[in-house]
């Protein structure tokens, strides 16, 4: 009994030597530049391509996989996702807490860093349209006005290249002055060649460049409607706007370089939002699998398991959307 209470005395001294546990940080409700710059350099891994420049998404079918967010709880957890323009829907549809936009591309991230400074360079939603396509705003427009009129409205001014030359100017002073990032000329030119093409091609552009595909332009999508007749995109409402406008303001819209089939980017990402006690509410996959070798997809499915998600999570890919436990049960055993 007494070498029994000694060994007790003792475990309760070597615990009370013991750190107190340290309590969670939960997930930023802002970050600083450097913070936000250093979440880019450090959960990236280098760059690859893809078979195309994908400046604009081909994807209709966002009318119908917001619907997936529209039962969780707002301004809850992460979004992760991958592409272009159509990972704000998913955003202003859910208002996560924050957001990672992963893409093999470099030239994807600094796609996303030209929009972060429309986002935080427009007053609102008629702004932006006519900076992004470097046009006059055309008078009349106003908060309340719909998607459709800010499109039509665009439609009837001409492009100007002065206005190109201003916006440029003010795109590079948001990035490289307001927010001090490391920009080189690479990805400065990108961003010059990107904002370029919005501004010859117009709202018609698309995936393909190509005039014979305006039923995927970007006026097209931006208009796309719901079956009970209401438009669904990041444009639809100054209310959805302001989702993304908010979270780009704040830093919490994080362009990651990284292969979805490559062995840190998602992992660190997931690791990130593990770290601070939260989980991947909605994970846009697109159809990134479907260009995949079986290898890869492999890789792939245990960089998917190995994501902090719960029973409301959901992934969103090229054939739908569906929770997250029965798209890895789909994916069969993996090992995270």
């Amino acid at each position: 009994m007494k070498l029994r209470w000694v060994i007790t005395l003792l475990a309760l001294a070597v615990l009370s030597l013991q750190p107190p546990a340290r309590a969670v940080e939960p997930l930023p409700t802002a970050l600083s530049d450097e913070q936000f710059w250093s979440l880019v350099s450090s959960l990236s891994e280098p760059g690859g391509t893809f078979r195309s420049e994908n400046l604009a998404s081909n994807e209709m079918y966002f009318v119908q996989m917001t619907r997936f967010t529209n039962p969780m709880k707002k301004h809850d957890g992460a979004y992760i996702g991958v592409g272009p323009e159509q990972n704000f829907h998913y955003i202003a549809s859910l208002q996560p807490q924050i957001a990672f936009i992963v893409d093999i591309r470099r030239e994807n991230r600094n796609l996303q860093l030209m929009y972060k400074a429309l986002f935080e360079l427009s007053t609102d939603r008629a702004d932006f349209v006519a900076r992004l396509f470097s046009r006059p705003r055309p008078d009349g427009l106003s908060p309340a006005s719909s998607v459709d009129e800010i499109f039509a409205s665009i439609a009837q001014v001409a492009s100007s290249a002065s206005i190109f030359e201003d916006n440029l100017t003010a795109i590079r002073g948001q990035l490289l002055v307001t927010h001090g990032f490391p920009l080189d000329q690479r990805d400065l030119d990108w961003i010059e060649h990107v904002y370029g093409a919005f501004h010859s091609d117009g709202p018609m552009i698309n995936f393909w460049r190509s005039p014979a595909r305006a039923e995927m332009s970007y006026v097209s999508l931006m208009t796309a409607k719901e079956v009970d007749g209401g438009p669904r995109s990041y444009l639809e409402s100054e209310a959805s706007f302001n989702e993304v406008k908010k979270l780009q303001t704040k830093n919490l819209i994080v362009p990651i370089v990284g292969d979805f089939a490559g062995t840190k980017a998602l992992r660190a990402v997931g690791d990130y939002i593990r770290d601070h006690g939260a989980v991947v509410r909605v994970f846009y996959g697109s159809n990134v699998a479907e260009n995949l070798t079986n290898n890869q997809r492999a890789v792939l499915c245990r960089n998917l398991a190995s994501l902090p998600t719960d029973a409301t999570s959901v992934h969103i890919g090229g054939e739908g959307g569906q929770r997250f436990s029965r798209m890895l049960g789909d994916c069969g055993p993996s090992n995270p």
